[in-house]
């Protein structure tokens, strides 16, 4: 568990959604995460180990302002 993910974050998944969007936000975080799809706004719950096999890589933080 090299990625220590928080609420909020943007990661990208292996498999795309059936929408056809592979990013999901995290809405709640504990033993099972809860995704949201970026694409169509579905929500997933998915266990904490499922979701760091499936994870290709954390985008960044949705909450987080970028300086300009």
């Amino acid at each position: 568990m090299v990625n220590k993910l928080e609420l909020g974050d943007i990661i990208v998944m292996k498999k795309p959604h059936a929408c056809g969007e592979s990013r999901f936000e995290i809405v709640r975080l504990g033993v099972d995460l809860k995704l949201k799809c970026i694409g169509c706004s579905h929500e997933i719950m998915m266990d904490r180990l499922e979701v760091y096999k499936k994870m290709k890589k954390k985008e960044g933080n949705k909450n987080e302002k970028t300086a300009q």
